[in-house]
């Protein structure tokens, strides 16, 4: 468990003195050092990603501290519902005193958490969904119905992008763990291979109304995959796009092989925030810098964009 978490404590100091993480709290910090290696074992037992499920525990218990996840370890939010024959603690939510569930452990908690969405029919959906792609789990959640909270999806998109929690999709599952993963009746997600397998497709690359160069991501793609394709470095992809090691990039996405602009080409003057967009994603749909588009739109780096909402672009 020490290596699990040395290894990933490095990338998050490394990317941290690059420049590309916002200020994070103590308090989440410790919670990710706690539970991250529960949330991979239940990513490779359940086929939920464990950035999902990180950002779900860190959302719904106040990083372990509310007093749901103090009180009865129950740390996301899950009510008793009908079916619910365990613990019970009462709560003012959506309605005064609200049955919610009560465990006994929070790897209690976790377990059941898993086991509710992999038994909801209407989760069903997210289970053929790549299990890498955290983007459309968290917008897929929301239109489940998971929580009532318009800005739900966004927030746990926030919450990963912000604490890297996608460097743990990708986590090998801990050496104390390899060979007991429990098999459970669900198709496998459809994920994303080693980074060490090379993409060799020859790449178009394209150019915007405004002169930006830029190449559209292949099935299983990397940084260093395009930046050998198309005689760039990797770092300045890297920078250009404003996303750290190993972000996780998928079939479509916007790569720009040059530093992208301080505002919107016309026509496009404004943005109608969609589930399952942040800050980051809506800037590289208009070749905006990230730090421009708060600028504009007058933001901190707190800010979470939320359906509906309108953010200008120029």
């Amino acid at each position: 468990m020490k290596l699990f978490l040395i290894c990933f404590t490095l990338i998050y100091i490394i990317n941290s003195e690059a420049g590309v993480t916002p200020k994070r709290s103590a308090a989440t910090e410790k919670y990710i050092n706690k539970y991250s290696e529960l949330a991979v074992k239940h990513q490779k037992n359940y086929g939920i990603p464990a950035s999902i499920t990180l950002a779900q525990g860190i959302l719904e218990s106040g990083s372990g501290l509310s007093r749901l996840a103090l009180a009865s370890n129950n740390h996301f939010g899950i009510k008793c519902h009908t079916s619910w024959t365990g613990g019970r603690v009462y709560a003012n939510d959506d309605r005064k005193h609200e049955c919610f569930r009560k465990y006994k452990t929070a790897e209690e908690s976790y377990e059941d958490h898993s086991e509710f969405l992999l038994s909801g029919s209407r989760y069903a959906f997210l289970f053929q969904l790549d299990v890498n792609d955290y983007l459309k789990w968290a917008a897929g959640l929301q239109k489940a119905g998971y929580a009532t909270d318009s800005r739900y999806a966004n927030t746990l998109i926030k919450i990963i992008e912000d604490y890297e929690l996608y460097l743990f999709d990708l986590a090998p599952l801990p050496e104390n763990d390899k060979g007991k993963t429990e098999e459970k009746n669900i198709e496998p997600a459809p994920s994303t291979p080693s980074k060490k397998e090379t993409v060799t497709e020859k790449r178009t690359i394209y150019k915007s109304k405004g002169g930006l160069q830029y190449v559209e991501a292949l099935l299983n793609d990397n940084i260093e995959n395009i930046a050998n394709a198309t005689g760039r470095h990797a770092a300045d992809i890297r920078k250009f796009n404003e996303i750290p090691d190993n972000y996780p990039i998928h079939e479509g996405d916007i790569i720009y092989l040059v530093k992208k602009k301080n505002k919107a080409e016309k026509p496009n003057y404004d943005h109608l925030v969609q589930i399952g967009e942040s800050m980051h994603s809506i800037a590289q749909k208009y070749g905006i810098q990230i730090e421009s588009l708060y600028r504009l739109n007058k933001k901190d780096e707190e800010y979470i964009p939320t359906e509906g909402d309108v953010l200008k672009l120029r």
